[in-house]
C-alpha cells in the first residue's frame, strides 16, 4: 500500500490502518522518546500522547514531508514540551522551598538509565553516556538522539528539525565536543 493511500485511511479513521500505523512507528516513538527522555514511564506516556494527537490531528497532515518525518517532529516536540514542563516544576518546587512555602524533599542524583537496547557487558558504559547525552543542551541532545539513536540521516533530522543541514552538522559537532568533555574524565578515571 502506497503512502499516500494509507494516509487517506488514516483520514478517514480507518482502525485497521491505524493499527498498522501503531506497528510501524510505535518502537521508534518510543526509543526516540526514550532516548530524549530517559525514563521508560515518561517515555511510554508520550507514546500513547504522540499516537493521540496523530489520530487527532491526520486531517491536518498535508503531506509536505513524509508520514514517517511528521512522527518524528511530533514525538520529538512532545518528549522536549515534557522535559520543560518537568524542568519548570523543579524550579517551581525550589523557590517554594526558598521562602518556605512548601517542604520540598531533594531529589536524589538519577539513577543510571539504561536503554533497552544496550548488550549487558555494555550498560556500565551506556548508562555513562547517557547521562553525559543528558547534559547536552537541548537541540544538540535532540541531533545526537535522532542520528546514533534512531539511526536517521542528517537529510532526515533537518525535515524532522524544520533546521537547515548546515545548522544538523554544526550542532552535531558541537554534541559530540561536548560529550567528549563530559566523558574524558570519566575513562581517564576508568580506562587506564
Amino acid at each position: 500500500m502506497n503512502e499516500t493511500h494509507f494516509i487517506s485511511l488514516l483520514k478517514e479513521k480507518d482502525q485497521p490502518a491505524f493499527k498498522k500505523l501503531v506497528e510501524e512507528f510505535g518502537s521508534k516513538v518510543y526509543n526516540t522518546s526514550l532516548g530524549i527522555l530517559q525514563n521508560d514511564e515518561d517515555a511510554e506516556d508520550i507514546t500513547q500522547e504522540v499516537f493521540i494527537e496523530i489520530f487527532q490531528s491526520i486531517h491536518q497532515f498535508k503531506g509536505d514531508a513524509k508520514l514517517g518525518t511528521w512522527i518524528y517532529r511530533i514525538t520529538v516536540t512532545k518528549s522536549l514540551e515534557f522535559l520543560r514542563k518537568k524542568n519548570r516544576k523543579k524550579r517551581f518546587a525550589f523557590v517554594q522551598s526558598l521562602f518556605g512555602m512548601e517542604s520540598v524533599i531533594p531529589e536524589k542524583d538519577k539513577a543510571y538509565f539504561y536503554h533497552p537496547g544496550i548488550q549487558l557487558e555494555n550498560k556500565e558504559r551506556s548508562a555513562i553516556l547517557f547521562a553525559a547525552i543528558d547534559r547536552l543542551p537541548e537541540n544538540q541532545k535532540t541531533v545526537f538522539v535522532l542520528a546514533k539513536i534512531e539511526n536517521l540521516s542528517y537529510a532526515e533530522i533537518t525535515e524532522v528539525m524544520k533546521i537547515s543541514l548546515a545548522s544538523v552538522e554544526s550542532l552535531m559537532f558541537r554534541a559530540k565536543q561536548n560529550l567528549q568533555k563530559l566523558l574524558s574524565k570519566y575513562y581517564e578515571e576508568n580506562e587506564k
